[in-house]
């Protein structure tokens, strides 16, 4: 895959990448100058976002990586470790410190300065970020079909795109939160509001962690594939006049675009061992034909009545 394929494959993350970085950097000058709790605990959040989509990006390089001796499936749910990772930091990082320095900041007001910068980098922070959470949705959209956004999410078995949605929904409230601190802050001549709002954008990112690390726990245990490819793989066996029926088909994610299939089926009590081994030889090539995404096929055959 050549560097213009890899960047258009991924867009979501480079798109968000891009807007965090340029965000956090315009959020921790706003909040040197204007003293701002609630801008500084943006600042961090954008900071974590660029982490982690340097994380997925690595993760899908690591993925990519051809099956050997001790990894004979390949890499590809490396993939999903990584996920996993990127939620702990948004928990333990992003929430962690938007809480902490929230309370700080209710514990010790800091004098507020002059709001301009605040209102004028979120209300460009809010451009970028609502332009990577319209790139997020335009992609996830074309994936999920009929299917509700929230069963999309749950049955993707790429981390990366609903990911970046999760964390630029978060950004977005977190704006929000940060621009409404700043404004009662004041306007009710009171900085400790300006330390709620961090930690209402700190609870928002510790609610998305916990979201993300239930999917991703879900993914590195291992999920099966969409009913419908499982449906589509029993019907094009059961389909063989050699075969009386299918007794059950098993998959496995083994990454976001690899499937594991195990099946075991009756075969015909007059086939040959030899005509069996033909069988299932020409099964495998015709269901990874028909269905690219599958890379193992294993066919457990047995006699009617064995």
């Amino acid at each position: 895959m050549t560097i213009v394929e890899r960047i258009r494959a991924n867009i979501v993350l480079y798109g968000a990448l891009a807007a965090n970085v340029g965000i956090a950097i315009a959020k921790f000058v706003a909040a040197a100058i204007s003293g701002s709790s609630s801008m500084l605990t943006e600042g961090v959040h954008s900071l974590v976002d660029s982490g982690n989509q340097v994380l997925l990006l690595y993760g899908q390089h690591r993925a990519r990586r051809a099956p050997d001796r001790l990894h004979p499936f390949g890499y590809g749910r490396e993939l999903y470790f990584w996920a996993f990772i990127v939620a702990i930091l948004i928990f333990a990082v992003g929430a962690g410190v938007s809480v902490y320095e929230g309370w700080q900041h209710i514990r010790e007001p800091e004098p507020l300065g002059n709001p301009l910068i605040n209102y004028v980098v979120l209300g460009v922070a809010f451009l970028l970020e609502g332009s990577s959470w319209t790139i997020a949705v335009r992609e996830l959209g074309a994936k999920r079909g009929e299917l509700g956004w929230w069963a999309m999410i749950h049955r993707s078995k790429d981390p990366a795109g609903f990911i970046v949605l999760f964390e630029d929904s978060a950004a977005l409230v977190g704006l929000a939160f940060a621009a409404l601190g700043v404004w009662a802050s004041h306007h009710f001549g009171d900085p400790r509001i300006d330390g709620v709002a961090s930690i209402l954008i700190g609870l928002v990112l510790g609610l998305v962690a916990v979201l993300l690390a239930r999917e991703a726990k879900g993914l590195l245990i291992g999920e099966s594939a969409a009913p419908a490819l499982i449906e589509q793989v029993r019907t094009m066996i059961a389909r063989q006049p050699r075969i009386t029926s299918v007794s059950e088909v098993r998959t496995i994610h083994t990454a976001p675009e690899a499937v594991f299939v195990a099946v075991t089926a009756d075969f015909d009590d007059t086939l040959t061992m030899g005509e069996g081994e033909t069988l299932v030889t020409a099964i495998e090539h015709e269901l990874k034909a028909a269905i690219p995404t599958l890379t193992s096929v294993y066919i457990r055959p047995r006699k009617v009545g064995t």
